[in-house]
């Protein structure tokens, strides 16, 4: 009877695992940058001024900072001893796949390129993809905000690779 029940609560966390939502948010202006598997862990990108960037995460009830530019010197040892091909490989198909099973929640866009003529031109392609998708503006002010907040689930990005 323990064993019928450990294996339904491995079948039912593994079934959470596969249909969790997985949130990517980029914010400029507030400088808001984070991944969140809902109800599991989140990583959050901040700005240091000793180490540049601190990626903070959370899993669980757990905290951890971690430093990618921090150099490591057992991270060349080991590249420099890998020199293999690679086993993961991506087509075409399957990256256009991918792609196609995120999707946006929101999209705004506030642009200044510092080129007037260049915003003139950039002016319709904005005016199109307004009508269609996201909200895009252009501005001569100096101003550049991007707001883009991206869900998918761990199933459909194992779907996006094996044809069902």
């Amino acid at each position: 009877m323990l064993w019928v029940i450990l294996i339904l609560l491995l079948v039912s966390i593994i079934i959470y695992l596969l249909f969790a939502r997985l949130s990517l948010f980029i914010d400029t202006s507030t400088n808001r940058y984070f991944i969140k598997l809902l109800g599991i862990c989140s990583i959050n990108a901040e700005r240091d001024e000793t180490e540049i960037l601190i990626l903070r995460m959370h899993i669980f009830f757990m905290d951890f900072n971690f430093y990618p530019l921090r150099p490591d010197e057992k991270k060349k040892r080991k590249q420099e001893k890998k020199k293999g091909k690679s086993r993961f490989s991506l087509t075409i198909k399957q990256a256009y796949r991918l792609i196609k099973s995120f999707k946006v929640k929101r999209l705004y866009l506030d642009l200044d390129t510092g080129d007037c003529i260049t915003n003139a031109k950039l002016y319709p392609v904005f005016a199109l993809l307004n009508y269609r998708k996201g909200n895009f503006n252009l501005n001569f002010n100096g101003r550049n905000k991007l707001v883009l907040h991206i869900q998918n689930r761990p199933i459909n990005i194992i779907k996006s690779y094996i044809n069902f």
